[in-house]
């Protein structure tokens, strides 16, 4: 009896590998820089509540969508604290279009609309704690951003539920520098791959 499994022709074709899948984090605290920096400038009190609309737009598309995509991307290079991180607060910032743009809470008080708005930032701020540990085996960066953009939440929510304009504004202000950390990661990120080194230190912590 023949074999033919040897015969080359019978033999199972070879697995192909994908293409490097380009490194998806820059994309997305840079989506996660701006979004949050167009916010925190009204948060701040720098431009009036009025104009709180321009932002919507822009969290739906770039601090939702393209951060949500830039999780998936994660989730296919096999980074669990990427995919977990850019993916929830993808969904963190459509869920804010949705909370600020189609929510309709006029039948609540004031008092209670500002306490629900409180307890939304404060379990947020509750996550973003508990990835600032997983965050501590990551980078020096990454590290600050989520230090940061967990102070931040827990101040604006500190805000709401003391109904307070100054410690909303502080928590503005928290929200601009943790947008700063941010761009500064995003921008480590593409000028690495660009220049093919390492030109802005992130103090990898691994």
């Amino acid at each position: 009896m023949t074999d033919t499994a040897h015969r080359p022709e019978t033999r199972p074709l070879p697995r192909t590998t994908s293409s490097a899948i380009a490194d998806p984090a820059p994309l997305g605290l840079a989506a996660f820089a701006l979004t949050t920096a167009l916010l925190s400038v009204v948060n701040a009190g720098w431009l009036p509540d009025t104009v709180e609309p321009v932002v919507f737009g822009l969290a739906l598309a770039y601090g939702g969508i393209g951060q949500f995509a830039a999780g998936l991307w994660e989730f296919a290079k096999g980074n669990t604290f990427g995919a977990t991180a850019f993916c929830s607060y993808g969904a963190f910032w459509v869920s804010f279009w949705w909370l600020t743009g189609h929510t309709d809470l006029s039948g609540a008080s004031a008092d209670d609309a500002a306490h629900a708005i409180g307890w939304y930032l404060l379990l947020w701020g509750i996550f973003t704690a508990y990835m600032s540990v997983a965050a501590l085996r990551v980078s020096g960066a990454v590290l600050a951003v989520f230090v940061l953009l967990t102070l931040t939440f827990l101040v604006l929510a500190w805000g709401e539920f003391a109904n307070s304009t100054g410690i909303h504004h502080l928590g503005g202000y928290l929200g601009m520098i943790t947008a700063l950390a941010a761009w500064y990661a995003s921008f480590a990120g593409v000028t690495a791959f660009t220049w093919q080194r390492q030109i802005a230190p992130v103090g990898p912590r691994d």
